[in-house]
C-alpha cells in the first residue's frame, strides 16, 4: 500500500513532510489536497522492464545485411541463415557503393530511425560498400571481406579496404567470406 492511502477507513498519519507538519509521510512530489496521487514515478524493477519489452512484437529488422553486387548474394545469405536461426529479424539489400552512392547514403542516414541497430556489410575487390556505409551512420558496421574471382592475393585486397579505415569512420571486420562470423558479432552487439 502506498504511502499515504487510506487503510480500513482510517486518515492517514500526518508527519514532518516537505512543507511542514500538516503533509501526509511521504507526499514529495504531490500537489496539496490530492491523497494517493504522486507525480513522482515510482521506481521500477529492471526485471520487470525486461519482462515488458519481451512482450512486444516488434516487426522491425535489427540488422541490415548489404552487398555490393549480387554475385555476393551467396556468400552474405549465411549471415540471414545465422540471424533466422537466432530469431534476429534483419533484411538484406544489394547497393553499391560506387554505381550508387545516394542509394547507400540514403540507406544508412535512415537505418536507425527504420529500427537497424547493426549493419553487415559484404563487399570484394576494393570493398568500399562498408566505409561508404560507415562514413553516413552512428549504428556499428561490421564488413565482410568477399573473395572472387577478381579479387587480388585471394582477397587481400578486399581485407585492407576494410580494415584500414580512417579515425572517426569504424568498421569491425570478419574474416575472409566468413559472413557467419559477422551475423554472430552483431548478434552479441545486441545483447549489450
Amino acid at each position: 500500500m502506498a504511502a499515504g492511502e487510506k487503510q480500513g477507513g482510517a486518515e492517514p498519519e500526518r508527519g514532518a513532510g516537505a512543507r511542514g507538519g500538516d503533509e501526509p509521510a511521504g507526499s514529495e512530489g504531490r500537489p496539496s489536497g490530492t491523497s494517493g496521487i504522486s507525480l513522482v514515478p515510482e521506481p521500477v524493477e529492471e526485471a520487470d522492464v525486461s519482462s515488458e519489452l519481451e512482450g512486444l512484437d516488434v516487426d522491425a529488422p535489427r540488422v541490415g545485411i548489404v552487398m555490393g553486387s549480387k554475385s555476393d548474394m551467396e556468400a552474405m545469405e549465411k549471415a540471414g541463415s545465422e540471424l533466422k536461426e537466432r530469431g534476429i529479424l534483419h533484411e538484406m539489400r544489394v547497393m553499391s557503393a560506387h554505381r550508387e552512392p545516394d542509394v547507400v547514403a540514403e540507406y544508412a542516414k535512415n537505418a536507425r530511425m527504420r529500427g537497424l541497430r547493426v549493419i553487415i556489410a559484404g563487399a570484394g575487390i576494393s570493398a568500399a560498400l562498408p566505409g561508404a556505409v560507415a562514413a553516413h551512420t552512428d549504428l556499428p558496421v561490421i564488413g565482410v571481406p568477399l573473395s572472387g574471382r577478381l579479387t587480388a592475393a585471394g582477397g587481400l585486397d578486399a581485407i585492407l579496404s576494410i580494415v584500414q579505415m580512417p579515425p572517426g569512420v569504424p568498421v569491425g571486420c570478419v574474416g575472409l567470406d566468413n559472413a557467419r562470423n559477422a551475423a554472430v558479432l552483431a548478434a552479441q552487439i545486441l545483447a549489450c
